[in-house]
């Protein structure tokens, strides 16, 4: 077994590998950006190392920090949880080319095979999984898309090869979309994931969302843990997951999670993964769909799920200890008859977004009151404490709540009262939506698709309980107005140095240039990333088009002296993994454009000015 690992990751992940590591006798470590400084994560780990800025570009993304902190910290295995590295084959082959580092996943060579959405397609294909009619090799020429649309009709998936969760994906619904849909994917393809190639499918427009677990050894063992029904999705976005799902019979649950298992192995996978399914539901169904309904494979995700916690839950599994042990050479010592569902589970995200505001997320904020709920069937996963600041330069989720039930309706009444207990007050949460989906018909009766909350749910009921179960969501401002100032020092302890930074509020500043200071020097820190706060000098009088929120611009789509109608698309800007059309409200011309392609926005900053 190891002795310490590093977890490459942040926030609530980060600490509940931590805690598995724990349970195994195992030190941790963690890693962080200056933003993450004071983060739930730092403060459980053993140790902790700096690994750059806050741009997760140059801290959590940066191959070599991460793999320079493992050394420092003398590690012999990473865990790269979920997001940042987890499904990264260059940095997988990296951890594996170092000497006496183990990666505690898939192989990079099994990553890469079903990372790319094409040869997982082909692998599927070859071991007898249904796939969605599409293309296995990659699309460059709007030609094939209009092609592929004559043959197949519209609607068509253009899907970027490295991308999941709806990022990078584009729906073609017609001819006259083909042009700039494809760009659009390529262009999302390149920018998450450095790879701009894509493929086509056949958009299933009312389908659901299920997706199997797998665990699977070095010694040929492969088992699944049962399937998820992760439906009740907003903008490919998963909010909901549960298990089992209410919608299958047990005889299409036992084919879809055989499936899975026949894929997975013809793939030669190792370590925990997900292979998700596309199920077609049947509108006006009367009872739980049958082995006569289509299913088709959709991907593979080669780490943890954000939603393991579901399974876990219902299996009595620790997957993420199955991971370390099956890293570290160990054989599955259960047969795949010996897996038992018992209950029902429920997990919910919860995002510091405010749903009555289009899923906005917050943009700053401190936990003024941060009291999770307990008791029986409870399960929280989060990193946080009551006066942390709201760290914004990341994913907006910051905990998950799980709830266990003996069956999916005690499993709904515990969740309720769990969120009625849940209070977080000083930034916006989505506990009150998901109060509003436990008492919606369609999600109670499970009759919902990964569409539902996009095209079918009336949004006025979520301004209501938001007004109702909202709570006091600050302002998105801290309370603390006094100057911050760091000083850094550099003291030696019994022979060894170290690097020492101490904050203080209120302190007056640091004079420029160098000062002494006990047991070492100490210098001004320089500011990370260049100056910041300078505003956009505005020119003549026209209606400034303003950023709504925090983001990177991807794309400009207009120049100046265009004239624009009410509608048309003038930035768009990538935020929350998402790209966003930032589009005129009305009719004018361009005379000043504020932004660059690649450039970062605060919300509120001005990116057009139309007269």
């Amino acid at each position: 077994m190891f002795r310490k690992v590093l977890v490459a990751n942040r926030g609530e992940i980060a600490v509940r590998v931590m805690r598995a590591c724990e349970e195994l006798n195992i030190g941790t470590v963690a890693v962080y950006s200056e933003a993450d400084k004071d983060s739930g994560h730092v403060r459980y780990a053993d140790e902790a190392y700096n690994v750059g800025p806050a741009r997760a570009a140059d801290s959590y993304l940066d191959h070599e920090a991460v793999i320079e902190a493992a050394r420092k910290a003398d590690a012999d295995a990473i865990h790269p949880g979920y997001g940042f590295l987890a499904e990264n084959a260059e940095f997988a082959g990296k951890v594996e080319d170092a000497d006496g580092i183990t990666w505690i996943g898939p192989s990079s060579d099994a990553m890469e095979s079903l990372g790319e959405k094409t040869k997982a397609r082909t692998i599927m294909n070859e071991a007898e999984v249904p796939i969605v009619p599409g293309t296995t090799d990659p699309v460059t020429d709007p030609a094939e898309v209009t092609e592929f649309g004559e043959k197949h009709g519209y609607p068509i998936a253009i899907k970027a090869e490295g991308g999941g969760g709806g990022r990078g994906m584009k729906v073609v619904w017609d001819e006259s979309e083909v042009e700039d849909q494809l760009e659009s994917a390529q262009r999302e393809g390149e920018a998450y994931f450095d790879n701009d190639s894509v493929y086509l499918e056949r958009y299933l427009e009312n389908p659901r969302h299920i997706e199997v677990q797998i665990v699977a050894d070095k010694h040929g063992n492969v088992r699944h843990l049962g399937e998820r029904d992760c439906s009740l999705q907003r903008r490919h976005q998963k909010v909901i997951e549960e298990g089992p799902s209410a919608a299958l019979t047990d005889e299409l649950r036992e084919k879809i999670g055989e499936a899975a298992r026949r894929g997975v192995a013809a793939a030669d996978y190792t370590n925990a993964g997900t292979v998700e399914f596309l199920v077609e539901e049947e509108p006006g169904r009367d009872g739980p769909l049958g082995t006569d309904t289509n299913f088709y494979f959709l991907e593979v995700n080669t780490r943890i799920q954000v939603e393991h916690t579901v399974t876990e839950e219902i299996t009595g599994i620790d997957i993420v200890k199955r991971q370390i042990r099956i890293a570290a050479g160990e054989v599955i010592d259960f047969e795949q008859d010996d897996v038992e569902i018992d209950g029902h589970a429920m997990e919910f995200r919860i995002n510091a977004e405010n749903a009555a505001n289009d899923f906005a997320p917050a943009t700053g904020g401190t936990l003024e009151t941060y009291d999770p709920p307990g008791g029986i069937g409870v399960r929280m996963d989060d990193a946080l404490r009551q006066g942390d600041d709201l760290v914004t330069d990341y994913d907006s989720m910051i905990a998950k709540l799980v709830v266990w039930g003996e069956d999916r309706d005690e499993c709904i009444e515990r969740s309720l009262r769990a969120l009625r207990e849940y209070e977080v007050a000083g930034i916006p949460t989505i506990i009150p939506f998901h109060r509003l989906m436990l008492t919606d018909q369609e999600f109670v009766q499970s009759t919902h698709t990964t569409k539902y909350l996009d095209e079918e749910l009336d949004e006025t009921r979520i301004e209501e309980a938001q007004e109702q179960w909202g709570g006091d969501t600050g302002d998105g401002a801290s309370e603390d107005d006094e100057e911050s100032v760091e000083r850094e020092f550099t003291v030696e302890v019994n022979g060894k140095r170290f690097e020492v930074e101490l904050e203080e509020h209120g302190a007056p500043a640091i004079p420029a240039g160098d000062v002494e200071a006990a047991g070492g020097q100490a210098s001004r820190p320089e500011p990370a990333g260049g100056s910041s706060g300078d505003e956009t000098e505005i020119q003549g009088e026209g209606e400034t088009v303003d950023a709504e929120m925090q983001g990177t611009i991807l794309d400009v789509d207009v120049e100046k002296g265009d004239e624009v109608a009410a509608g048309d698309v003038l930035v768009v800007l990538e935020a929350m993994k998402m790209e966003n059309d930032i589009v005129a409200s009305r009719g004018g011309i361009v005379t000043q454009i504020a932004v660059d392609e690649g450039q970062s926005v605060d919300m509120g900053d001005t990116l057009v000015v139309l007269e």
